[in-house]
């Protein structure tokens, strides 16, 4: 381990799964103990940046899955019971 902070985690994440890797593998940084304070805190800066980038990303699959279980008028799909689908979507 280095005690400088690596360039390479200023960049943005291509996707979802590369921030949550990335961010995986800070968190073992932290706590494997060996980074020193400097680099810890930008370890740590750069984990907030990830998680937010997923926490966005979590909120935009959510949104388009809610788009995809409303009817024609905004309302959502309920099943017989009246009840919110679980089920699969069918699609005409």
């Amino acid at each position: 381990m280095t005690n400088e902070p690596d360039p390479a985690t200023s960049d943005t994440p291509k996707n979802f799964e590369d921030a949550l890797a990335q961010l995986e593998a800070i968190v073992a940084e932290l706590e494997g103990g060996e980074l020193a304070l400097e680099a810890s805190l930008a370890r740590y800066e750069h984990g907030v940046r990830l998680a937010r980038f997923c926490s966005g990303k979590l909120e935009e699959a959510e949104k388009r899955i809610e788009l995809l279980q409303t009817d024609e008028e905004g309302e959502p799909v309920t099943d017989r019971d009246g009840e919110p689908r679980k089920t699969q979507l069918e699609l005409d």
